[in-house]
């Protein structure tokens, strides 16, 4: 008797899961057949109520520490998505190289990709980009009264470049084989202790270093390079159309009505020379 019962019971089970499934989803609620989470229009991500951030700490202006918050005009720009979906951006700091792979992106260890990112065709193949949110322009930072105007005047030195960066690609096909380091961090620190002659990095992260007590008065920037690319934000490829297009949206919007310009002045300590058409 008491077998029967219990084979019941395990019989019912299934039906048990389904109308607890069923009533679930009956007010549309948040949890999506991938696993993931649903905000606003539809907007899948990783975790409810966050939009999760990848980026390589510390990238100022872009991204850096400021006591124990991470701000930055990146930072800044994806606010401005979270705030169109009603949650919060959490910052993951994570390798540059699992950034542009899209290896970060396709784990689920974030929504999205924000670093200072160039937009190339190499990493179109692995991730899905905004429109374009910045021009890119590179630094060569050297040591102050060498007279270095250019990186072929350095044609028998040791560059120092970001692992995965365009910097590094900029300076191998000009024919050397740079020293790489894995943050602007550490290749910082490598510049400061002797350890390369010179370094490229893209210009912003330049000019906070040289606000830095000393390093003005030891380096200068010797050449800056406008390479005609363009940053942007980036989603898993093909994996998340919705979030792309409220990234788009809330970007066209800061650029069309001030707050890009805003955010722009407030971190790069200048008015900038020319904005993004948001195309």
């Amino acid at each position: 008797m008491a077998r029967r019962s219990k084979l019941k019971v395990l019989a019912l089970l299934p039906a048990l899961a389904l109308a607890v499934a069923a009533c679930g989803s009956s007010d549309g609620g948040t949890t999506g057949s991938s696993g993931g989470n649903t905000a606003a229009n539809g907007v899948k991500l990783v975790e409810a109520g966050k939009i999760k951030t990848c980026t390589n700490l510390p990238y100022p202006p872009f991204q850096f520490k400021q006591g124990d918050k991470t701000v930055g005009f990146d930072v800044d720009m994806v606010d401005l998505a979270a705030k169109k979906l009603g949650v919060t951006q959490e910052i993951v700091d994570i390798q540059f190289d699992v950034i542009k792979s899209g290896a970060a992106l396709n784990s689920g260890k974030c929504d999205v990709a924000a670093a200072g990112m160039t937009i190339t065709d190499e990493r179109k193949q692995n991730l899905d980009f905004t429109n374009p949110y910045f021009d890119e322009v590179i630094a060569l930072l050297v040591p102050k009264g060498s007279g270095i105007t250019s990186l072929d005047q350095l044609k028998d030195k040791k560059i120092g470049v970001q692992r995965g960066t365009t910097s590094l690609d900029y300076a191998t096909g000009k024919g050397f084989t740079p020293t790489e380091f894995e943050d602007s961090g550490k290749q910082l620190q490598a510049y400061q202790a002797g350890q390369v002659d010179a370094v490229l990095q893209d210009l912003p992260v330049v000019n906070e270093w040289l606000k830095k007590q000393g390093l003005g008065e030891k380096f200068e920037i010797g050449a800056e390079i406008e390479t005609g690319a363009q940053y942007g934000i980036a989603v898993k490829k093909g994996g998340n159309p919705e979030l792309l297009k409220t990234l788009n949206d809330a970007l066209d919007a800061a650029i069309k009505d001030g707050t890009w310009a805003k955010s722009y002045e407030q971190w790069m300590g200048s008015k900038p020379k020319s904005t993004p058409s948001g195309k």
